[in-house]
């Protein structure tokens, strides 16, 4: 499996309880989907037993429960690795969504002018994030960096098979970065 390319859906941070639970960094839209999955920890595959979502100062984060990680022994040994699964196995999305990961390394157009690739993507977290924009972090192709919001009014077309995302942006949004 080498030879995959694998998605990183959390990281994890440190031991949570007394039975092998570990806390970790979210990344993906799609805790539910934790539960029954195998999923890699560096090389090894591991069985997803179960997950909560903490409230209070860990909000915003996921406790993993792994087969056969049943001490804080067990779960010290995997702090600090990515939980990851193959590209191919992430989950369905409805029509006119995207990945962030899908846009990175996209070449941004605005009109028949190229502004750059996109080196980054900035999405919000937390209970706000529902209200905010993610933000393309787009290398220009003179090297400077221009932050462009990823909103549907700004998108005329993603084709990320292609690489190229094509934008229709408002007059003077690329000089505020300058």
């Amino acid at each position: 499996m080498s030879d995959t390319q694998r998605v990183t859906l959390a990281h994890l941070l440190r031991p949570q309880g007394r039975k092998g639970e570990l806390l970790a960094e979210l990344l993906t839209d799609f805790p539910e989907k934790f539960t029954g999955r195998q999923v890699f920890l560096g090389a090894e595959e591991y069985f997803v037993e179960s997950y909560f979502l903490p409230t209070g100062r860990n909000a915003g984060r996921v406790v993993l429960k792994f087969a056969n990680v049943d001490s804080i022994n067990d779960a010290e040994k995997l702090n600090g690795l990515d939980v990851t699964i193959p590209q191919e196995a992430r989950a369905e999305l409805e029509e006119g969504q995207t990945y962030i990961s899908d846009l990175v390394g996209c070449a941004v157009f605005d009109g028949g002018k190229e502004i750059g690739v996109v080196d980054d993507v900035e999405a919000p977290h937390g209970s706000e994030a529902l209200d905010l924009a993610s933000i393309l972090v787009v290398k220009g192709i003179n090297g400077e960096e221009h932050l462009i919001p990823f909103v549907k009014a700004y998108i005329v077309s993603i084709d990320t098979a292609a690489k190229r995302i094509q934008m229709n942006l408002p007059e003077g949004l690329l000089e505020i970065n300058q």
